[in-house]
């Protein structure tokens, strides 16, 4: 890939750019407002006030105050600290490694999922059982764009809490929810969707990267997991971070006032990729429910291929994707996801995720489609043909490495021939 040629980026669920309207946002607050908030004298109360004044801005964007958000530096540690209130847990099978990882550190077991990575809701009956005290369901699937029905999960919920207190238990039950990839393209209210904790990503809404928020319930009880000087109500210590808050505010607030204008055109931009990749030697097979996702998100798959090979192949032509998940991907790891919703290892090796975003247009989309059906073209042709091709560069090294075996006191005859036929 040229340093200098533009390139076509296709992995917003991984990350997406900083806005122009948050940085601008941000700028004072680096050099000129840098003061610290906790800070008794007149500037620094007046960043106390900018600070406070973004929180309650970004709270209003989800139906809540300012006082039910506890600032984070991303959507990890907004989680963990969610799960301090867990003891035992139900999660989707499809969930983020942060969820995983956390509830891997309790009782838990996982909800499974369809083909299309949208939850089983029997299997969430089934498993909803009296001693489950906390239930972790990410609105939007991070690999396939899967939107879970927030309406009769939350019903299923609240069934089983009636039931609870009618029966007398005490046991609480607990709704968590991880919003990272909804709150770009999705009007988020937290009293609509009924959850008692919800996380929130900077980094997936044209924000800065290493902010986050934890929306908190009233009646959730959590523990810090570090500890200083105090600040968000004692839950999160450190000096606040300021700027980022402040940009990550201003990205919400821009997403939100243009959510139907951005699904509309990401929904053109999709279809128009989809019918490029169907120009390809081998038919895509596009995964998750074209009615159940969100709209920037085109996940395929092209069985018998490598989709690592793909990568690479398309990097030098400028186009920037992934095999799924970043922090799975970098790993070399396969995709839980994908096995989740019952794909078969080639079709797990040979899948792309594609995520749409503001950087994109017709012209990029027209452009990246036909290099992707190019390079799936190529690598069919390269795997089709004969074994006496493929091989010869192995027979050529084969030969180059037995001349170099030979004697030339020998007049030709190879030495590790005639070792052989001594030592038989």
């Amino acid at each position: 890939m040229s340093k200098t040629s533009p390139i076509i980026y296709l992995d917003h669920a991984a990350a997406t750019p900083l806005s122009p309207v948050a940085k601008q946002a941000m700028e004072p607050f680096w050099a000129q407002d840098f003061f610290n908030p906790s800070s008794p004298y007149l500037p620094a109360k007046r960043v106390r006030e900018a600070y406070e004044d973004a929180k309650n801005r970004l709270a209003h964007l989800i139906g809540a105050k300012g006082n039910d958000l506890v600032i984070t530096a991303g959507a990890t540690e907004s989680i963990n600290l969610a799960f301090t209130a867990a003891s035992n847990c139900l999660i989707l099978a499809t969930e983020h490694d942060s969820v995983r990882a956390v509830a891997s550190r309790i009782e838990h077991q996982e909800i499974a999922v369809n083909q299309y990575g949208l939850i089983d809701l029997e299997d969430f009956r089934a498993k909803l059982t009296p001693e489950v005290d906390f239930i972790s369901i990410a609105m939007v699937n991070n690999e396939l764009g899967a939107i879970q029905p927030f309406s009769q999960i939350s019903e299923i919920i609240r069934q089983e809490r009636q039931r609870r207190l009618g029966a007398g238990e005490p046991n609480p039950l607990f709704f968590h929810s991880d919003a990272s990839q909804a709150f770009n393209l999705i009007d988020l209210n937290v009293s609509r969707l009924g959850v008692d904790l919800l996380t929130l990503n900077s980094a997936k809404v044209y924000g800065p990267k290493a902010v986050g928020a934890l929306f908190i319930k009233s009646n959730v009880k959590l523990s810090p997991i570090q500890f200083g000087g105090g600040q968000e109500r004692g839950l999160r210590a450190g000096t606040e971070n300021v700027p980022g808050l402040i940009g990550f505010a201003a990205a919400a607030a821009e997403a939100k006032a243009h959510l139907k204008s951005n699904r509309q055109h990401y929904v053109e931009l999709v279809d128009i990729l989809k019918n490029q990749l169907q120009t390809a030697q081998i038919e895509p097979v596009f995964l998750g429910h074209p009615k159940h996702q969100l709209a920037n998100f085109c996940p395929v798959s092209f069985p018998g291929l490598d989709a690592e090979r793909l990568i690479f192949m398309l990097e030098e032509q400028g186009v920037c994707l992934s095999t799924g998940a970043a922090c799975s991907a970098s790993k070399g790891q396969k995709s839980h996801v994908l096995a989740a919703i019952g794909l078969s290892d080639t079709e797990i090796a040979g899948s792309l995720r594609i995520t749409l975003g503001l950087t994109n247009d017709q012209v990029q989309i027209e452009r990246a489609g036909a290099l992707i059906a190019a390079a799936v073209n190529q690598e069919r042709q390269r795997l089709s043909e004969p074994a006496t091709k493929v091989q010869a560069p192995k027979a050529q090294a084969d030969k180059q490495q037995s001349i170099k075996n030979q004697d030339p006191k020998t007049h030709g005859v190879n030495i590790q021939s005639t070792k052989k036929v001594a030592a038989a």
